[in-house]
């Protein structure tokens, strides 16, 4: 019988639902929420051009060498296996989301991007808000954070998408210290969506990115990752925000010549996560603790598990005792 790698399936499908009332009436702030970096990476089109988001020269070099350069492309632009619905059955609930318009489409359509364009964000949506209809104690972060060939009307087209996706389950911009789980069941808001991008200032159910700090290590190497991820935990802001710890390695453009035909997850990912493992295990969530951490293929280990379970540390010995 074949084994599902750690990470696959719905044990966690329903773990805030399930979280003892304790930590459910605790600030989301303070609780340890496990994210995926680059989330919706687990398709991208290698018939679409390259993004926008890529260097003039990538850009050329996949015009000259085409099939070639993004069979490349793709082994360096993939940081996810698992597609969003898997990735919430597993206990992910922060996403780390990039778009793009495609320059020349006529229409306002809107796509997932990195280095390749992916899936269009409406059809990632609707696959998201459907189990969020499945489960309606659990509550997702959706983070859109980089916008590439986006005009004006690209920005009305998008956030009327969400607005028309999720509709009430919107939670409004507010106090983040306000915001624990009982209050959002109490609402049923299920989703946070944090904007960055001036168009959407006036939008109350669009909450700007400076509410959710990520600061990016960018590096390759593991023993300074978990250095600035200890550095930018102690200067976490006391008030005001959620906190992403990004416990990702960033390639060079040297480690992708080296490993061109290999790919991230074989170059910089497998062997690394031991080490990145071992920082996220040593975590404890609350008032000066972690906040949202993200990996990059989050099914390699038992990520979510580790990150879901180190909020048992908020519970007193007490507090665990079966009543």
């Amino acid at each position: 019988m074949k084994t599902r790698p750690a990470g696959i399936g719905n044990v966690n499908a329903d773990w805030m639902g399930s979280l003892p009332f304790k930590l459910s009436a605790m600030p989301l702030k303070h609780l340890a929420v496990p994210g995926s970096h680059d989330s919706f990476t687990y398709w991208v089109d290698v018939q679409a051009p390259v993004g926008p988001d890529q260097k003039a020269y990538v850009q050329y070099l996949a015009t000259m060498f085409s099939v070639l350069a993004k069979k490349v492309m793709v082994k360096w632009s993939m940081t996810q296996n698992l597609t969003f619905k898997e990735q919430l059955e597993a206990g992910i609930r922060y996403f780390d989301l990039r778009v793009s318009s495609k320059p020349g489409e006529p229409g306002n359509e809107i796509y997932f991007i990195h280095g390749l364009f992916g899936h269009k964000v409406c059809d990632g949506l609707l696959e998201i808000n459907s189990f969020l209809n499945r489960h309606r104690k659990e509550v997702v972060f959706l983070d859109f954070n980089h916008y590439y060939a986006m005009e004006a009307q690209h920005h009305v087209y998008l956030i009327n998408m969400l607005r028309e996706v999720f509709g009430s389950k919107l939670c409004n911009n507010c106090e983040v210290e306000s915001v624990t789980l009982d209050y959002l069941w109490q609402k049923k808001y299920q989703v946070i969506v944090f904007y960055h991008h001036p168009s959407a200032q006036a939008i109350p159910a669009m909450w700007p990115g400076t509410k959710i700090p990520a600061p990016w290590a960018n590096t390759t190497q593991p023993n300074k990752l978990t250095q600035f991820l200890e550095t930018t935990l102690r200067e976490r802001a006391k008030q005001g925000s959620f906190h992403v710890s990004q416990a990702i390695l960033t390639p060079k453009a040297n480690t992708v010549a080296k490993g061109l035909v290999w790919g991230l997850r074989s170059c910089l990912v497998e062997k690394n996560l031991p080490t990145i493992m071992s920082w996220v295990e040593a975590q404890r969530p609350g008032v000066e603790g972690v906040n949202i951490i993200t990996s990059d293929f989050v099914e390699l280990t038992d990520f979510a598990n580790i990150v879901i379970k180190l909020n048992n540390l908020l519970m007193s010995e007490q507090d665990r005792k079966p009543r």
